[in-house]
């Protein structure tokens, strides 16, 4: 039978095992994930299900170019301590994964968990994974994989610290242009290149925003359409990386600075370490109870 991707996840989130052996747990079991989660005990596959359920939200991003500057991969990878990601064993495992990300050319998580590890091909990415988790003691996880390809300029790459990573495609200009405009979008988060390419309903509901404020304030009603576009234009500046104000020289936007550089961003991606991921909040005290009743 056709095992879902939602399935899948499930099956990962109460077992801790990578994506290939749960989809394949799944298939053996003919969907049933009772049985799947039987079968996987049973083999020791689920014995890092222990660690499974805690929270992974700290970790490194790292950034990968080919040496001619037209690949590229960034990928995110979780544990659940800022001092692990900062262990050697860590960071070595995440030094390869980007390694075997890059030179595998895959194009996302499952893939590449699959994929032979570039600094020991005798393992598999989830191997290592499954293998630092037991060396280690906290939950390990590949998180997030965005890849370039077919670059028509060069990629170039800023990282801040080892929580912000961010690959920018740079038609024109130099090595230091497009490690200025990679720094600018680690420090600003633009969410796109140019105005064009805001999506449609994030300005509906800025307008909606805009024209109950201005409501809101008595505004005349013959021009709250200009107040509300002007707010509008403000926004777009705001949050495009064309409109913004460079943070080297606030007094020139981006897109002037390309300008008089002969340049063009063609695309750009930023990744941060643990984004969307709601950490849980311990209560130390209540944990020592809770391990006390237990005992």
């Amino acid at each position: 039978m056709a095992i879902s991707a939602a399935l899948v996840k499930d099956l990962r989130e109460r077992t801790g095992a990578g994506m290939m052996e749960c989809k394949k747990a799944l298939v053996e079991a003919n969907g049933d994930i009772e049985a799947a989660i039987e079968a996987m005990r049973k083999s020791g596959q689920a014995k890092a299900a222990k660690k499974s359920g805690r929270t992974a939200a700290e970790g490194v991003v790292m950034i990968k170019i080919s040496d001619d500057a037209k690949h590229g991969v960034m990928v995110e990878i979780n544990c659940e301590t800022d001092f692990v990601a900062k262990d050697a064993n860590f960071e070595a495992f995440a030094e390869s994964v980007a390694d075997t990300a890059l030179s595998a050319g895959v194009q996302d998580v499952e893939a590449l968990s699959s994929s032979a590890l570039a600094s020991d091909p005798s393992m598999t990415v989830e191997t290592a994974r499954e293998a630092l988790v037991a060396k280690i003691g906290e939950n390990v996880q590949v998180r997030r994989l965005m890849r370039f390809d077919g670059a028509e300029g060069n990629l170039y790459s800023y990282r801040h610290g080892v929580k912000i990573g961010v690959v920018v495609e740079l038609a024109g200009g130099d090595e230091a242009l497009g490690r200025d405009i990679a720094m600018h979008v680690a420090a600003s988060n633009p969410i796109c290149v140019s105005a064009d390419q805001v999506p449609a309903d994030t300005l509906v509901k800025e307008r909606e925003i805009f024209k109950a404020q201005a409501l809101e304030s008595g505004k005349p009603e013959a021009i709250m359409d200009k107040i509300v576009e002007g707010r509008v234009r403000k926004y777009l500046e705001e949050v495009t990386l064309l409109g913004q104000a460079f943070v080297k020289d606030p007094d020139q936007s981006v897109e002037k600075l390309l300008k008089q550089a002969g340049a063009q961003v063609k695309r750009f991606a930023r990744v941060e370490v643990g984004e969307g991921i709601e950490k849980k909040v311990e209560n130390f005290a209540e944990e020592v109870m809770a391990q006390v009743r237990g005992s």
